[in-house]
């Protein structure tokens, strides 16, 4: 990669898209291309023939996906197999007929099974049933990571996919029924504060485990992994698998959660579960062996800090969404 890299970043407006594109000017990359959805439709196959043919690309991030928590999955499940399944395989398609010999898929720790081994390592992938509450959009993933395992299997390219653990920060989704679970706690406990609530409700009961990592960090992994040599990222062969975890090594309960985020918004009330919504997987602890061998310096914030910086950035950009989210934000689960 130089400077002068011609590099799409596909979701430019998502939270991990918009952080990608931060790093990539960081780091003084300049030439890179983004779209939105009215200049690009990524569920248009001839659209983005076009798009591919006309700019002669380089490196292409596809982090442009329909994303939302388990209230979102569940309403919307047609939306979430069909636009995903349209976004990925037109990009990741037309990025080959186009030239394009680096590419860089996001996916979420949701491919696992619901009740894989733990920490989960990224063999597990398809040994046994996926969570109900987000198998659609679990599914258009998997496709996708397939997709890139095939291609560079019988086209020789250099497709890597990363699956990060639950996704916060700056460029969040937070809208109060399709969000995930720390916009949403953060919303709720800032809306109870000034409302001067004293009891807030959350889904499900506490128990559920996760990581969280901060998208920023998760941005700075991805320059890092397009920078290995292939023969480090596929150490056994062209069919080796695609795809690695990232994860920070720490998991927190959903309680712990909600009282580290009542504690960073200030709110003074109490908060309850209710066991009759929703757990979602009981547990997610991404194993992160290979992306540690890879020995490059990564060390992500702790997740007190990244709250802090989510909250402020909450607090400057209270923008909330009024319908279910679009294609060009993408986050996990």
């Amino acid at each position: 990669m130089n400077p002068d890299t011609r590099i799409f970043v596909a979701g430019h407006r998502g939270m991990v898209g918009s952080a990608i594109v931060r790093a990539l000017q960081t780091k003084g990359y300049h030439n890179l291309l983004t779209r939105s959805h009215a200049e690009l439709d990524l569920t248009d196959q001839s659209a983005v023939r076009a798009f591919f043919q006309g700019e002669k690309i380089d490196q292409v991030y596809l982090a442009a996906a329909r994303v939302g928590g388990i209230h979102a999955n569940n309403t919307y499940p047609a939306e979430f197999i069909y636009q995903n399944l349209m976004i990925q395989t037109n990009v990741i398609h037309e990025a080959w007929k186009g030239g394009v010999k680096k590419l860089l898929f996001l996916g979420s720790s949701c491919i696992y099974p619901r009740d894989s081994p733990q920490p989960i390592k990224e063999e597990y992938l398809l040994t046994g049933p996926l969570e109900p509450t987000n198998e659609p959009y679990a599914i258009a993933k998997i496709a996708g990571i397939k997709m890139c395992e095939d291609y560079n299997r019988q086209y020789g390219t250099d497709y890597r996919c990363v699956m990060p653990c639950n996704l916060y920060g700056p460029g969040d989704n937070y809208h109060q029924i399709n969000s995930h679970v720390i916009p949403a706690l953060i919303r709720r406990f800032h809306e109870a504060k000034i409302a001067g609530i004293k009891n807030v409700k959350i889904w499900g009961t506490g128990t559920p485990l996760r990581q969280f990592l901060y998208v920023n960090d998760l941005a700075s992994a991805c320059l890092d992994l397009m920078k290995i040599e292939r023969n480090f990222f596929f150490p056994r062969s062209s069919s080796a698998i695609s795809h690695i975890n990232i994860g920070t090594g720490e998991e927190v309960s959903i309680d712990r959660l909600a009282h580290l985020i009542r504690t960073c918004v200030g709110y003074m009330g109490n908060f309850e579960f209710d066991p009759s919504m929703p757990n979602g997987t009981p547990q997610k602890m991404l194993d992160s062996s290979r992306l540690k061998a890879l020995s490059f310096n990564w060390c992500p914030i702790d997740l007190q800090t990244g709250l802090t910086l989510a909250y402020n950035d909450f607090l400057n950009n209270q923008k909330f969404q009024k319908e279910p989210v679009t294609y060009d934000q993408h986050t996990s689960k």
